[in-house]
């Protein structure tokens, strides 16, 4: 009996769909996605190189920046392959293993990216509010012991996701609405009580990502609190403009997250996608172009 059940949750399959469209657009959606990969990879790459092989980037900034790259890169490298699969090549089955494999590196890394973000603030904060300090307060073994508690509590959350799923039996159409599989979608494609799923997914979301935002939020309150304090307007603003690159990566990350729950269908895969894509190609051009340090590093390394 127990052969049987493994070979039927071998032969389970989800079939992947994303924006609707007719099978002669596709080589023309895919297009822009080859754009979005191509530059995710590079403009991520190229940060990592430049910081690793500059010591005067091994500050704590660039260090965490770097922890972004690396999780944008993840996220780049899980999901393009099953976009690009469906527009160019019309590749819209996935395994159940595939899938469960899916499901566990895109909310791994994406609340991985939620800690390397509260980092980023408390970084910010720090800063700002100590500056004399600020070397002697986030130094390199610090930073790599928050680096590693933030990835162990993002692997200790999302662990439990595939065996859960893996553990249901699934006998509705198992058609997805995005290109790729997430926890929630695959979910509700099973014929169980997902009571259980459901709390737990829940659960994990306000553990990470919204304890997350609201310790970032209190990181801005003080640091606030702090600009207003400086006499000079001139400071202020220089203070608050070293922040610019940080709030931008928030809102690209935070904004999806939030609207995805209260959309149609149409625009649930249109943020998806958003959520996803967008703030890995954006990013490292962002940041590129705040830093006037990390710009001419890299002006000068394509110029050479």
């Amino acid at each position: 009996m127990s052969a049987v059940n493994d070979t039927k949750l071998k032969s389970i399959k989800f079939l992947l769909t994303g924006l609707p469209s007719h099978r002669d657009t596709h080589l023309w959606i895919s297009i822009p996605f080859c754009f979005m990969y191509v530059i995710s990879i590079t403009g991520n790459s190229v940060i990592l190189f430049i910081v690793k092989t500059d010591p005067s980037l091994h500050e704590p900034m660039y260090i965490f920046l770097s922890m972004l790259a690396v999780t944008d890169l993840g996220l780049s490298i899980t999901t393009i392959p099953t976009i690009l699969g469906i527009y160019l090549f019309n590749s819209r089955e996935i395994s159940l293993d595939a899938c469960l494999a899916q499901v566990f590196f895109i909310h791994l890394l994406q609340y991985i990216e939620s800690s390397v973000l509260l980092l980023m603030a408390f970084d910010r904060f720090i800063a700002i509010h100590n500056p004399l300090r600020y070397a002697f307060i986030l130094t390199p073994p610090r930073i790599a012991k928050m680096g590693l508690v933030a990835v162990l509590r993002a692997m200790v959350l999302i662990l439990p996701l595939p065996f859960l799923l893996k553990r249901f039996q699934y006998c509705r159409a198992n058609v997805l609405s995005h290109s790729y599989c997430l926890f929630q979608e695959v979910m509700k494609m099973a014929c169980s009580d997902i009571t259980v799923n459901s709390i737990y997914g829940l659960f994990t979301k306000l553990f990470q990502m919204g304890l997350d935002s609201m310790l970032i939020f209190l990181s801005y309150v003080m640091i606030l609190k702090t600009v207003l304090s400086i006499a000079s307007h001139k400071e202020c603003l220089r203070a608050l403009n070293t922040c610019v690159s940080h709030l931008c990566a928030l809102l690209l990350f935070y904004t999806p997250e939030i609207s995805l729950s209260k959309s149609s269908p149409f625009l649930q895969i249109l943020l998806g996608y958003i959520s996803l894509l967008v703030p890995p190609l954006i990013n490292p051009i962002v940041y590129s172009l705040k830093s006037k340090h990390l710009r001419a590093k890299i002006i000068r390394m394509f110029i050479k």
